[in-house]
């Protein structure tokens, strides 16, 4: 059995297994910790372990990485990438810096390493609106998400200059399909991710994170709910709140890349040590700093 395999290569390895909220439901039932991108970002930051085996997407092992380098990180298959963070590089950020001198650079975590290199602050979803916030009246420069940026612009009262970039899952997302999960379930709170669109974000009764959906809904009068992001965060959802009822909408949002981890490909990263995520040691100091500065924003 992959399991019985799985834990005891665990045990030999002295590895831990990291999930993100949007992974396969078997993936999230074995990993030893389930999160957003902050709680990710926050546990790697603390791991007792000589192997990490990060169970989603690549820019999310790196930070992992950054974080970590005396420990090998692991990811179950290494083309499980990011459109967003593909969406924005080193070297056209650094052009877009020299036409907004003075501008703090605020790079969202769904970014390349050699990106957030660049950055002055990293944020999450969960966080970027007190990221923002601690930097003063300073001009931000938001990058690469341009609905997470104008939300946060939203909450703030300010203009932020946005990055073009988007999470095409999200942006695939229509008005029309929040409505009708609307009608089907009348008596359902709506909650959004801050990377949908507007229209989609003001169709909802709360924007929140992943992670904070889930601290939310434990705590919520409502017990039932319409989940407007992809639909991985389901499993948790539903297992953390057994009283409550939780849908997705007609046409469940999916991330291709993010249900690329399966049972036979962590059990063979184990088995192998492979593939191993590294970042070039001078561009991953850059970065720590950057993701050093948002971990200490709280």
């Amino acid at each position: 059995m992959s399991l019985e395999k799985i834990q005891r290569l665990k045990a030999e390895r002295r590895a831990i297994i990291l999930a993100h909220n949007y992974q396969p439901a078997e993936i999230q039932a074995l990993a030893d910790f389930n999160g957003d991108s902050l709680e990710l970002a926050r546990k790697s930051a603390e791991i007792d372990a000589e192997v990490v085996v990060f169970c989603g997407v690549h820019f999310m092992a790196e930070t992992a990485a950054i974080l970590n380098p005396g420990k090998k990180i692991l990811i179950p298959d290494a083309t499980a990438g990011c459109p967003m963070a593909d969406m924005a590089d080193a070297t056209a950020l650094r052009a877009e810096k020299q036409r907004h001198p003075g501008a703090k650079v605020v790079c969202y975590v769904n970014s390349t390493a050699g990106v957030k290199a660049e950055s002055d602050i990293c944020c999450t979803s969960a966080n970027a609106v007190s990221v923002v916030r601690s930097l003063g009246d300073v001009p931000v420069l938001f990058v690469p998400d341009k609905n997470l940026g104008q939300w946060v612009g939203e909450q703030l009262g300010r203009e932020l200059v946005l990055w073009p970039g988007f999470c095409p899952v999200h942006e695939r997302i229509r008005v029309a399909d929040v409505m009708a999960a609307k009608a089907a379930h009348p008596g359902a709170e709506v909650l959004a991710h801050p990377e949908c669109p507007k229209g989609i974000r003001d169709a909802a009764a709360r924007v929140l994170s992943t992670g904070q959906m889930c601290h939310y809904a434990r705590g919520a009068a409502a017990r039932e709910f319409v989940v407007v992001t992809e639909a991985g965060i389901l499993h948790r959802l539903r297992a953390e709140n057994p009283g409550k009822v939780f849908h997705t909408l007609g046409a469940a949002p999916c991330c291709r890349d993010m249900k690329k981890c399966g049972l036979e490909n962590v059990l063979r990263a184990l088995e192998t040590l492979a593939p191993e995520v590294r970042v070039e040691p001078a561009a991953a100091l850059r970065a720590k700093r950057a993701i050093d500065a948002m971990l200490a924003v709280g």
